[in-house]
């Protein structure tokens, strides 16, 4: 699943009249760098929910399957079933029809274009008994306190002295969005808008997700000036 639904105040004004998903990065969308990388690993299976001009999305990329047979892409379109963007778990929530025991999750405004999506992380990740596996990051810029710890044996922690940037991407068990992690009926018919974090901190407290860090080229592309450092870069 890519997360495309934000509003992308950051961005503003590049994002009034444009998506952030669909912002051009060296010559392509930036979420289509996204898009390559899952189908280099094999991952045709692909969920994106959107909100704010949601439609565009939908449009540029509804000929996706066309240019990679055997591609089923499929939309979650949030702004047009509530009116709004449900935040993280709600929109995974919301999309859980549309997903599988085990998948991906990674935000549509993320560059780390060498990230492999493999097979291995995903059968590694079904035969442990965590809900989710995070890939944290070396602190930027931006976010120099961290969000997560890691123990040396590969356990996420809430707490920690030492803390990294989640990435953004992670492998997920549905279980997550059900009780009683998530308070939110699956398939969120009321379009409650539900936040991660919390969720993931409560399940790190009981030692159910696991992490590991990613040193591989990779930005937030959350400001105009970052954009325009990676088109030079």
């Amino acid at each position: 699943m890519i997360l495309a639904a934000g509003r992308g105040m950051r961005m503003r004004p590049l994002t009034d009249t444009t998506p952030k998903p669909l912002l051009q990065l060296r010559g392509k969308p930036l979420m289509q760098w996204s898009l390559e990388a899952l189908a280099r690993g094999g991952f045709d299976r692909l969920v994106i929910n959107t909100a704010w001009l949601g439609e565009q999305i939908g449009e540029r990329f509804a000929d996706w399957p066309q240019q990679h047979p055997g591609a089923d892409l499929r939309f979650s379109h949030e702004g047009q079933d509530f009116g709004y963007a449900l935040e993280t778990a709600g929109g995974i929530s919301r999309a859980l029809p549309l997903l599988g025991e085990v998948f991906w999750v990674l935000a549509g405004d993320v560059y780390a274009p060498d990230f492999l999506f493999s097979r291995e992380s995903v059968e590694r990740f079904v035969a442990s008994d965590r809900l989710a596996h995070l890939w944290l990051v070396p602190n930027p810029p931006h976010n120099p306190r961290g969000d997560f710890g890691i123990t040396a044996d590969g356990l996420a922690l809430n707490q920690a002295e030492q803390k990294y940037t989640y990435s953004t991407i992670g492998l997920y068990h549905r279980a997550l969005f059900e009780q009683p992690w998530c308070d939110v009926v699956p398939g969120n018919p009321q379009g409650t808008a539900v936040p991660l974090a919390p969720l993931l901190r409560k399940a790190m407290d009981a030692g159910l997700v696991s992490a590991e860090l990613y040193t591989g080229p990779w930005t937030d592309v959350g400001t105009p000036e970052r954009l325009a450092e990676l088109q030079v870069d």
